[in-house]
């Protein structure tokens, strides 16, 4: 390219759009401490308590919680802060997700609850992920759902997260299109959307890599939403499902993906559906893959 373009060589990469990059012994790992930094700052939290879970697991946040107005604009001007942050940190996603619902009318205990958002990016500034050079060359995801968890319309939350090797690269937090009678039906409804951004991510793989496409493992909680996918008849349980949703059993014919059953004790994605306990939620962060990059060893 210099044959062809006037330019110089800065060296690695070491910060891009606000997320910083260490590159040693063949490893990458990526944070936004600066970035996190300047949202305490402009929220005027930079000499807050910090805490050790963005949400508590008992709190019930919907568009009809009583309650006095406050600032929309300062509102939507974190939660637009926060949502950039998302790109190194999958264990934000889902109160991020959830307090982003409330944006057109946001109320005094939706902005306490971005408050302790913010005091957990305090005590978490430094965290990130690392992608290893050894770490291996395969694409395997997690989905999972919340059944009727803070939603007043009954609908339920998606949950996915893929690994490129042992590193999470994609993830997303999302509230479901149609309200499930069942969890096997939610389950059932989030693999599909897992299913979708599996075969977006082989074939990106392929391209990238000029590889042959291989199948991609989707590991799910749940045996009868399995089972369900697997069973092509359309039966009393299942034919109110809206038909879009067993797209999926056409990608397990084609082979284009397997699901496997995985314990809820080990369900990646879990972090990414619900608030969780402090003990359930660190222990989750750790098996995402999120470290803290200053020591870094895993908290």
């Amino acid at each position: 390219m210099k044959e062809k373009f006037e330019m110089s060589d800065l060296g690695l990469l070491a910060y891009y759009l606000g997320i910083e990059v260490t590159q040693a012994n063949g490893d990458i790992s990526i944070k936004q401490s600066a970035y996190a930094s300047k949202i305490l700052k402009e929220a005027g939290m930079l000499d807050c308590n910090e805490t050790l879970i963005t949400m508590d697991p008992g709190a019930r946040l919907t568009k009809i919680t009583e309650g006095t107005m406050v600032d929309s604009t300062e509102y939507r001007s974190i939660i637009g802060c926060l949502r950039y942050l998302l790109h190194t940190r999958p264990d934000l996603s889902y109160s991020v997700g959830l307090l982003s619902r409330f944006m057109q009318e946001p109320k005094e205990q939706h902005m306490k609850a971005i408050r302790q958002v913010l005091r957990y990016v305090k005590g978490t500034k430094d965290y990130g992920i690392t992608y290893k050079h050894n770490g291996g060359n395969k694409i395997h995801g997690f989905s999972d759902s919340s059944y009727g968890v803070n939603t007043q319309e009954g609908k339920g939350t998606t949950g996915i997260i893929f690994y490129y090797g042992e590193s999470p690269i994609s993830w997303s937090t999302q509230k479901q299109a149609t309200v499930a009678l069942s969890s096997c039906e939610s389950e059932f409804i989030a693999a599909t959307a897992a299913a979708t951004e599996a075969l977006w991510l082989k074939r990106l793989l392929s391209k990238l890599t000029h590889s042959q496409e291989e199948k991609i493992t989707i590991q799910v909680d749940n045996k009868s939403a399995i089972e369900l996918m697997k069973n092509p008849v359309f039966h009393g349980r299942s034919k109110h499902i809206d038909i879009k949703y067993h797209f999926i059993r056409e990608c397990m014919q084609r082979e284009d993906i397997q699901v496997e059953f995985i314990s809820g004790e080990y369900q990646k994605a879990d972090i990414l559906t619900k608030p969780l306990p402090k003990i359930r939620f660190l222990t989750m962060r750790q098996l995402i893959g999120l470290k803290d990059l200053n020591s870094g060893a895993c908290d």
